[in-house]
């Protein structure tokens, strides 16, 4: 069954409305954007966050001390690596990993191969920030990727979509944050249909 993340919340409600509708994963994003939360804001939410939800991370760029003050604090189950992280640096850290690729041509994709995270999350290049363009990307491009069993798919994607990115991807998980959201804020009703829309198509 597909898994679904709700990434870049900031608000207890929508962390409820996630929970309640049978939210896999939420994201907490500290990397600059404008869905950006504090280490104190993420702890604050993720007391809202049962333990069968993973609490992930996003990060970009950041230090290993900043890494592991996040992990431990909020505490997250998994940081997701949004920059020019390493597969080096990534393995030394050596937290549960999620590794980013804004896919922009093929040598993104063959790069794949080199990533020892235990996920990659293929998302379309950002615009004012990494990610969260809310834009797709040409999913054809990793149909045959094999790499099907840690696969999580981003960019874009909304309750419109969603069913034909997993028909034609068949992805682990999938990820969204603006297509939930109504004027720039994330919308209750948007994030309980988007997750309704995946897991009744499961079933």
């Amino acid at each position: 069954m597909t898994k679904v993340k709700i990434c870049g919340l900031m608000e207890k409600e929508h962390i409820r409305a996630a929970v309640d509708a049978g939210v896999d994963a939420v994201g907490f994003v500290f990397a600059p954007s404008r869905r950006r939360v504090t280490v104190e804001q993420a702890r604050e939410l993720a007391s809202e966050v049962p333990s069968h939800v993973l609490k992930i991370g996003v990060f970009v760029n950041a230090t290993q001390k900043d890494l592991l003050h996040a992990f431990r604090e909020v505490p997250l189950d998994y940081v997701q690596y949004h920059g020019e992280e390493t597969d080096d640096f990534i393995q030394k850290i050596s937290l549960p990993s999620i590794k980013v690729v804004s896919v922009r041509g093929d040598e993104e994709i063959k790069k794949t191969t080199c990533f020892k995270s235990d996920y990659v999350l293929f998302d379309t290049p950002g615009i004012d920030f990494r990610g969260g363009s809310g834009k797709t990307f040409d999913w054809s491009v990793i149909e045959d990727i094999p790499i099907k069993n840690r696969l999580i798919l981003a960019g874009g994607l909304h309750t419109g979509n969603v069913l034909q990115a997993i028909r034609q991807v068949n992805p682990y998980m999938v990820d969204v944050s603006s297509g939930v959201e109504v004027n720039r804020r994330k919308d209750t009703n948007l994030i309980r249909e988007f997750i309704k829309t995946v897991k009744e198509q499961e079933r």
